[in-house]
């Protein structure tokens, strides 16, 4: 039983504005070359800690007894009510000046996400989902698309370096075999919200941390599109893992093509 999940929906939508705005302030104010690199590839912002630190404090104090898990401090899992953060998503494109990031949150109780919120405040688009209820885009409700041919479709391929460049190069030729068009964004919250509006047409990684993914996720799924498997226990969130995210119609081609399980329905 979630206590309260209409005062967190409240509270999720004014903290991650205020999250966003922050961030904002950040990328504005930047200067070349003002990042550090914790690994290949792998960015890091001064923004990062500073606006994790508010969302931690603002969520704290409102739910004390809630967890957190965030991208940049960590904690624990062990709580059956969590809030799942990434302060900044697209950290690379943050930090070279491109206005294709976000923050992205999400509300889990023993391992369902029931609430999320992704929000780029760059463009000032703001994505929200309750479990169950609606998924809007500025308040606007949004749906996947109805393409049908993986000939005229786009795909969003997220990559990681958790896994081999060769992992990546055959899903990407198998993927392209299908005749589908391959993008990468670079924020793969921001690509899961872009399935959900119908931007795009799918999305696939093979390694997404549960910071990157959950909010997007369960914005696809109430948007009509199908998922995988991800997580299948609240224990799995910390360790992340293979992320598929389609409209209806191209889910079962996208699935064999990324060797990506669908979730059963």
């Amino acid at each position: 039983m979630i206590d309260d999940i209409t005062t967190r929906e409240i509270a999720l939508k004014n903290i991650i504005q205020k999250a966003g705005n922050l961030a904002l302030q950040h990328f504005k104010s930047r200067r070349q070359g003002d990042f550090t690199l914790k690994g290949q590839q792998d960015f890091l912002t001064e923004a990062d800690a500073l606006v994790e630190e508010y969302i931690r404090d603002a969520l704290f104090n409102q739910f004390p007894h809630d967890g957190l898990f965030g991208e940049e401090t960590g904690g624990s899992v062990e709580t059956p009510s969590l809030w799942v953060v990434d302060p900044i998503d697209g950290t690379a494109n943050f930090a070279r000046g491109i206005e294709h990031f976000c923050v992205s949150i999400a509300f889990v109780h023993r391992g369902i996400t029931h609430l999320g919120a992704i929000y780029n405040p760059a463009s000032n688009e703001l994505y929200r989902v309750r479990r169950g209820r609606y998924v809007t885009k500025n308040d606007q409700p949004i749906r996947v698309s109805n393409m049908q041919s993986m000939a005229s479709a786009t795909i969003e391929l997220g990559w990681s370096n958790r896994l081999s460049i060769q992992t990546f190069l055959d899903i990407t030729n198998s993927l392209l075999q299908t005749g589908v068009n391959i993008r990468r964004g670079a924020s793969g919250a921001l690509g899961l919200a872009w399935v959900a509006e119908g931007r795009t047409d799918g999305y696939v990684e093979q390694h997404m941390q549960a910071w990157d993914c959950l909010a997007g996720l369960l914005m696809v799924e109430e948007a009509g599109g199908r998922i995988g498997k991800f997580p299948k226990s609240h224990d799995e969130i910390v360790n992340g893992g293979p992320i598929i995210a389609t409209t209806n119609a191209l889910a079962d081609a996208i699935s064999k093509a990324s060797s990506i399980e669908l979730r059963a329905y």
